[in-house]
């Protein structure tokens, strides 16, 4: 465990000072398209780099990404990060604007708009019109493939995705999403500003899911086929925190968003039904039943009103809905052993198809943007810990009993012939 976390660090520092194949373009001044949650939360990252325009359709929307930008100053300020004067310096970067035209003379632009194709390229259009050829255009899309939001684009070379994590100013890492269009020079724009928002980078292949989002879907859909098994869900939880995450899968989606959980099920259910990882039906059925998690109330668990100290509780409507009756005959191990490896499988998939660059990247994504444990590194290090061939026997027997969504990845298989390890 003490060299996992020695190793999280180093890999951390070596990941911020990557050297760039070309210099990255400065960035003087800031454009975030989209108010929301997100949108915000990047802008409270950036203040201290550069002005930031914030631009939304909504005089709510600004209002509320006001108040977001002004909770952080107050805090940063109790705790002795900032002085009063930064404060002060940041608050006076911030401009919110109902017109796409303020954000004219930006060298960088993130769209934060809602999880929706369309929407996006609309967006991103609008901003092309104003924005100098030069500009960098990046989209804050956790599974949307970049080249077909930039496939209308007059320049698509320019545009790439940068995939925060929520909440963005807490969650560390930054997932480049490089389309095959997109230049060196919008890379290292890209990787050198998150470094500067203090984010830990790391550069994947676009296609659907990326790599986190790819990674975390097979990891979530398990754990819905394992509630329509009978696994209660605050077992669920209890199992995966005992492995080692911060939060189970259950409480996780309720954090994310039911809504959000079933859009991506869908997604890449299609495109990965013919390895069988086909989306279980539960996220969807709860969405259409009006379920979206905590941001509105109705989620797999019941959360006491604020300020109570009473503790939420498991959610019984949610066997109801799904017609299950919770069991006893699922153990912790087999929830810790389906859920785990289901993820760590998909990530040596991710390497043989050249999503990540190497099994560094894997593991700090995996780490810092999904609360893999990191006293077990990420999921390469824990292939490396357990054993390559003592995982590939696991897998068999659990796509024995379970389907060919646990077929071992080609590299793992290789692994276990030659005894070699993903890290020296």
């Amino acid at each position: 465990q003490s060299r996992a976390l020695r190793w999280i660090f180093f890999a951390t520092n070596e990941a911020k000072k990557q050297a760039h194949p070309v210099p990255p373009r400065p960035v003087n001044r800031l454009g975030v398209l989209g108010a929301g949650f997100m949108g915000s939360g990047i802008a409270s990252v950036s203040l201290g780099l550069c002005p930031v325009v914030v631009r939304d359709i909504s005089d709510d929307a600004l209002a509320a990404a006001a108040r977001a930008v002004e909770s952080g100053l107050t805090k940063q300020v109790r705790s002795g990060a900032i002085r009063r004067i930064e404060a002060d310096r940041r608050r006076s970067r911030l401009h919110l604007t109902l017109d796409m035209e303020e954000i004219a003379g930006a060298d960088l632009v993130i769209e934060a708009v809602f999880e929706d194709l369309a929407l996006k390229k609309k967006v991103l259009a609008q901003a092309e019109e104003i924005l100098d050829p030069e500009a960098v255009l990046a989209t804050n899309t956790s599974a949307l493939p970049i080249a077909r939001i930039a496939e209308d684009a007059r320049h698509p070379e320019r545009i790439l995705g940068m995939h925060y994590f929520s909440p963005v100013p807490k969650m560390p890492l930054l997932e480049i999403v490089v389309a095959e269009l997109t230049s060196p020079e919008a890379l290292a724009t890209a990787r050198a500003f998150g470094v500067a928002q203090g984010k830990t980078p790391i550069a994947v292949k676009d296609g659907p899911g990326f790599y986190t989002t790819r990674i975390l879907a097979p990891y979530l859909n398990e754990a819905m086929l394992l509630l329509e098994e009978g696994a209660a869900i605050e077992e669920l939880d209890r199992a995966m925190r005992d492995f080692g995450f911060p939060v189970g899968p259950m409480a996780l989606l309720d954090e994310v968003g039911i809504d959000v959980g079933a859009h991506v099920a869908l997604d890449l259910g299609r495109v990965y039904a013919d390895r069988g990882l086909g989306a279980s039906k539960v996220l969807p059925l709860l969405h259409e039943t009006g379920y979206r998690g905590r941001k509105n109330g109705r989620g797999f668990y019941i959360y006491p009103p604020k300020g109570s100290k009473k503790r939420k509780e498991p959610n019984p409507e949610i066997y109801r809905i799904l017609g299950v009756t919770p069991v006893r005959g699922i153990s912790p191990d087999a929830i810790r052993d389906r859920l785990a490896l289901v993820m760590v499988n998909e990530a040596a998939h991710c390497l043989d198809e050249g999503v990540i660059a190497s099994p560094r990247d894997g593991d700090l994504g995996a780490v810092l943007g999904l609360g893999f444990p990191p006293f077990r590194a990420g999921p390469f290090h824990h292939v490396d810990a357990v054993g390559a061939a003592a995982i590939t026997d696991h897998l068999r027997r659990l796509a024995e009993d379970h389907g060919t969504r646990f077929e071992p990845a080609p590299v793992l298989l290789e692994l276990a012939k030659t005894g070699g390890r993903f890290h020296p």
